[in-house]
C-alpha cells in the first residue's frame, strides 16, 4: 500500500514498484493544497498498470482505510501521504497535525490489528533546523521551527512507540528538497521555470543565498523502495549528499536552459525556513546500498524539458 499515491514522490514510487512487478494499492484524498490537475496527470500514468488499484481515501478516515486492510493482504505500507510545506503549515497548523500525526497513528493501529509489520514513513529534513551541517541522523531534532516539522516529528515518535511495543519494522526516510518532472507547483524549481517561461517575475523569499541539498525524484523513489528492507527502527537521510546549491545558482541555470533573463521580485525571508540543508547519506549507503545517481544539472534539464513538453496545459495550472 502506498499512501499519497497521486503525490509527487508517491506516484514515482508507485511507478517504480509496478515496473518491478509488485501489486500496488494506491490511496490519496486528492486534496486541493495545490492544483489537482497535476495529481490527476500523475495518476493517469499509474492507471495504465493492471496491477495498480486506486482508492480516493483520506488517511484520517480510519473506517474507510480499514476496509482496504480487510480486503487486501498487504506486505508493507509506504506512508507517503502528508500535508507538506513550511509556510502553509503556519496558516493551517491543525490540518498538518491531523493528517501527518493522527493519519499515521490510524495506519499504525490498523497494521497492529491486521498483523502487518513493515512501514516506511516519509519524513523531512526540515527537522534539522538550527543543526550543524552536514545533517546526520543522530542529531537531536527536538526544536522544530514550523508546525509541518513538528507534525512530522510527532509521526516519527509514534512510529518508534509501535516499534517498541509491537515489534514493528519501521524505516523513517527524511527527504531533502525533492525536485523533478511533475513536481509540486508550490516548490521553487517548478515555479521558477513556469514564471520565467511566461515572462513573469520570479517571487523570491530572501536574497537567494539560501541553499538546499536538491535530490532528484527518481533517486528519492528508489531509496524509498529500498527502505522496505527490514531494519528494525531506523531514521535514514535520503538527499543529494553533495555541496548545497544556492537558489541564485538554480535561477541562473534555469535562465540558461530557457534562454531568458529573470525578473526578481524579492520578499522577506521567512523565519520558519532553513538557510541551508545538506544530507549526510552514509547511513543510507551502509544500510540500504543507496546513493543518488542523477546529477543536479541533469535533473534540472529533465524538469525543464517536462515543463516545455506540457506547457500548454500547465498555463492553466495554479502555481500558488
Amino acid at each position: 500500500m502506498v499512501t499519497g499515491a497521486a503525490g509527487f514522490i508517491g506516484s514515482k514510487t508507485c511507478e517504480l514498484l509496478l515496473e518491478s512487478g509488485h501489486e500496488v494499492i494506491g490511496i490519496d484524498n486528492m486534496n486541493d493544497y495545490y492544483d489537482v490537475s497535476i495529481k490527476e496527470h500523475r495518476l493517469m500514468g499509474l492507471k495504465k498498470y493492471d496491477s495498480f488499484e486506486f482508492f480516493r481515501i483520506d488517511i484520517e478516515d480510519k473506517k474507510s482505510l480499514e476496509e482496504l486492510f480487510i480486503s487486501n493482504k498487504l506486505s508493507a505500507v509506504l506512508n507517503l501521504a502528508a500535508r507538506a510545506g513550511v509556510r502553509y503549515s503556519m496558516e493551517n497548523p491543525n490540518i498538518y497535525m491531523t493528517t501527518n500525526a493522527i493519519g499515521t497513528l490510524n495506519i499504525l493501529e490498523l497494521m497492529k490489528k491486521y498483523e502487518i509489520k513493515k512501514m516506511v514513513l516519509a519524513s523531512t529534513s526540515s527537522l534539522y533546523a538550527g543543526q550543524k551541517i552536514p545533517f546526520k541522523e543522530i542529531l537531536p531534532v527536538n526544536e522544530p521551527i514550523s508546525p509541518y516539522a513538528a507534525s512530522k516529528k510527532a509521526a516519527e515518535v509514534m512510529c518508534y512507540t509501535y516499534h517498541y511495543l509491537y515489534d514493528f519494522d519501521i524505516s523513517i526516510v527524511r527527504y531533502f528538497t525533492v525536485f523533478g518532472p511533475a513536481g509540486r507547483p508550490d516548490m521553487s524549481i517548478l515555479r521558477f521555470i513556469k514564471w520565467l517561461d511566461e515572462d513573469k517575475p520570479i517571487i523570491l523569499f530572501g536574497d537567494g543565498t539560501q541553499s538546499r541539498d536538491f535530490t532528484y525524484v527518481d533517486d528519492i523513489a528508489k531509496g524509498t523502495i529500498k527502505a522496505i528492507k527490514n531494519v528494525g527502527y531506523e531514521i535514514i537521510n535520503l538527499g543529494g549528499g553533495r555541496n548545497p546549491i544556492s537558489i541564485n545558482y538554480v535561477i541562473e541555470r534555469i535562465e540558461e536552459l530557457l534562454g531568458k533573463k529573470a525578473k526578481i521580485d524579492k520578499k522577506p525571508f521567512n523565519k520558519a525556513d532553513i538557510m541551508e540543508t545538506w544530507a549526510d547519506i552514509e547511513k543510507a549507503d551502509r544500510l540500504l546500498g543507496w546513493k543518488p545517481e542523477v546529477d543536479f544539472l541533469d535533473g534540472l534539464k529533465q524538469t525543464v524539458k517536462w515543463h516545455l513538453d506540457n506547457r500548454e496545459w500547465l498555463r492553466n495550472v495554479d502555481y500558488k
